[in-house]
């Protein structure tokens, strides 16, 4: 069922047929996406409802869009959803996560294998026995624009959450008892980092048959500030941006030698 007024157009992001290209970049701030779109060529806004801003533009001649998905999971679902509906099926989350170990420095990028289900959308389509795996293509199109560019990256694992203040005062919270211990989990298995919607994205993504995968600015590291390390905070989100630009690229010119 469709709940919008133009029956042409998805109910949450006001987009439709023909509005967005396969190849969607999603941040998160609705503010982020004019300065992603300014990597396109001749993008226009196309939608601006709730949350969620689409931008339309092209990269190599192939149209591409960008869509905010707001703060966490649940939104960040229905715009993978609705924009699968729109004809999308090839998507790179860009967004900011806070470190978790002492190598993950600020402003550094992250580049998710996968995600920890610490959140709820993504039960609402698969057992938590599934993992949450970005798909393997994009990340391999990640990494290279990352080596490209130049930058310090990391690939691997990061915890996707719900509550940003369950990350940064978990102490002040009744199930401290769980936010602590998991989170010490978390860190001796490696995990890089922590953020809000690559597990949605990567289950919903699997549940659709679309590829998603997912690249981010660390901002800072806890774990480097209790431990006396130099931890500034990092706002500037451009590089993660163009690693995720770089990536859509290759994912286009991959998809053309296909055909």
């Amino acid at each position: 069922m469709n709940y919008s007024e133009n029956a042409d157009k998805q109910y949450h992001i006001q987009v439709g047929k023909g509005d967005v290209g396969r190849y969607v970049i999603l941040p998160g701030d609705p503010k982020r996406c004019g300065k992603i779109a300014q990597y396109l060529d001749d993008a226009v806004q196309v939608a601006d409802s709730r949350e969620f801003v689409t931008y339309t533009g092209y990269l190599d001649g192939v149209k591409v869009s960008v869509t905010s998905t707001g703060i966490g999971g649940p939104s960040a679902a229905i715009a993978l959803e609705e924009l699968v509906k729109a004809g999308a099926d090839a998507f790179v989350r860009v967004g900011t996560c806070g470190g978790m170990q002492p190598e993950v420095k600020s402003g550094d990028t992250v580049i998710a294998t996968g995600a920890i289900r610490m959140e709820g959308t993504s039960r609402e389509y698969a057992p938590l026995e599934f993992p949450a795996v970005a798909d393997a293509q994009t990340v391999h199109a990640l990494m290279e624009a990352a080596k490209e560019l130049g930058q310090d990256f990391h690939v691997g694992v990061v915890q996707s959450k719900d509550s940003f203040y369950g990350q940064h005062a978990p102490e002040e919270k009744p199930v401290s008892y769980e936010l602590l211990h998991k989170w010490e989990a978390w860190k001796r298995l490696g995990c890089l980092a922590s953020e809000m919607e690559a597990a949605a994205l990567f289950v919903a993504g699997a549940s659709l048959g679309v590829r998603v995968g997912a690249c981010f600015l660390v901002m800072a590291n806890q774990e480097r500030e209790k431990a006396g390390l130099p931890n500034p905070v990092a706002h500037d989100t451009d590089q993660a941006i163009r690693v995720a630009v770089g990536a859509v690229r290759r994912l286009i010119a991959a998809d053309k030698e296909s055909r």
